[in-house]
């Protein structure tokens, strides 16, 4: 009998280590209404803590991945992981705005962000050959359903218990996978003798020395060219549309609709499950279609559900709300694996480090949307207006899709790709 390639105990352990970060990811939806009653904080108050974790949560991406060339994927993830640990953990000590801030933002977006997505780039370039867009979208469906299947959990601790039981729980979470990571996970297949899973020889690598030195490189090097600002400014809509609107303020938005909070907490988790199934199949897509036509239909349908959200919201769970969730959850992050396809093929061997900085862009576009969703609602006493917007921009994105182009059509163009 053939025995499992390492590969596989590889990706679970990353799997495991992912959803453990992922729970503090779930947290600003349930702790945004507690944290107002209790300190009396704004909505746009505590969306700049929201908004200042999802910001370096995405400009660490691209120094994380060049980092793990440096120091190996082992360490960076491990010391990530207790990041998070510290940060979720110190916050339920808070009496200030600033300090959450300064923890809640700070502290655990770093950590979250030494982690992200480019953990899963990394790791599928390095250990798999055959099934990378799988994996992909395997360990993508992780963080992306650990957020949200946490949302249950957290919303009830938080209802019964104090929303400083919920800040616990996800730090013993992300502390409990620490000795699984250390312990289990390997840096490269060469590491241990081995090739990469569907590879015939091994791969020689460099030091990776200058990690920060190589991530500004590679990004002056990807800015010069028209397809990286297409990748990155459609995953920028892409992090507005999820984790900015939809992740931070669905359950607060709902909960004005008359919907208790550990409702929306669930239908969000419901998004969680099909996310799994979402992303996998796209996973499962980007190796055999076009990843720009798969960002097109993902992008315009996205687009076109945000487009008619405002109108769903009541104080129960109508049966219009479960087939909008359902369909978001099927499209939540399946962007991530045609992406970093397209970042792989337009940029060769800096495939996980351009991948970082689009990511970046993602979590930017994330920041931004958090704050001026949550200052909408402080003005308007409503959401809509952040919905419309967010629909449109989704439409911008499949029609910037479209444009990518994949491959050197002449002369002018070569030009413009070696800079």
């Amino acid at each position: 009998m053939k025995s499992l390639h390492r590969a596989w105990i590889v990706a679970a352990v990353a799997f495991v280590a992912i959803i453990g970060a992922a729970g503090f990811r779930a947290t600003p939806g349930v702790m945004i209404t507690p944290l107002e009653d209790e300190f009396g904080w704004t909505r746009g108050t505590i969306s700049l803590a929201v908004s200042v974790n999802l910001m370096l949560y995405g400009l660490c991406a691209p120094f994380a991945a060049a980092l793990m060339d440096r120091f190996g994927m082992r360490r960076v993830v491990s010391c990530a992981l207790l990041l998070v640990a510290v940060g979720s953990g110190l916050t339920v000590l808070i009496t200030a705005s600033w300090q959450l801030v300064a923890l809640w933002g700070v502290l655990v977006g770093l950590g979250t962000g030494s982690m992200a997505l480019v953990f899963a780039a990394t790791l599928t370039d390095r250990w798999f050959v055959r099934h990378r867009g799988l994996v992909t979208g395997v360990l993508t469906a992780g963080g992306a359903t650990g957020q949200l299947v946490f949302l249950p959990v957290l919303a009830h601790l938080a209802e019964s218990q104090g929303w400083r039981w919920a800040s616990v729980t996800v730090a013993a979470a992300a502390l409990a996978v620490v000795p699984l990571v250390w312990f289990l996970l390997r840096d490269t297949p060469e590491e241990l003798g081995l090739t990469a899973l569907g590879a015939t020889e091994p791969v020689v690598r460099t030091s990776g020395r200058g990690a920060a030195a190589r991530a500004v490189r590679v990004l002056r090097d990807a800015a010069r060219t028209r397809r990286f600002w297409y990748l990155a400014l459609g995953f920028a809509i892409c992090g507005a549309s999820t984790n900015g609107l939809v992740g931070t303020h669905f359950i607060p938005a709902a909960h004005d609709h008359g919907m208790p909070e550990t409702t929306a907490a669930s239908l969000l988790a419901v998004i969680g499950v099909f996310d799994i199934a979402g992303t996998v199949f796209s996973g499962w897509l980007s190796d055999r279609v076009d990843p720009r036509l798969l960002l097109v239909v993902y992008y315009g349908l996205r687009g076109l559900s945000l487009l008619v959200l405002p109108q769903l919201f009541a104080a129960t769970a109508e049966p219009s709300m479960l087939v909008f969730i359902v369909f978001y959850g099927l499209d939540w992050v399946a962007t991530v694996p045609p992406t970093v396809a397209l970042c792989r093929k337009i940029f060769g061997a800096d495939g996980a480090v351009v991948f970082g900085w689009v990511f970046a862009s993602h979590q930017v576009g994330a920041a931004v949307v958090a704050t001026v969703a949550g200052l909408t609602r402080d003005h308007l006493g409503n959401y809509d207006l952040a919905w419309y917007g967010s629909g449109a921009l989704c439409l911008l994105a499949a029609l910037m899709s479209s444009r990518i182009v994949t491959r050197v059509r002449d002369r002018r163009d070569a030009a413009i790709l070696v800079g």
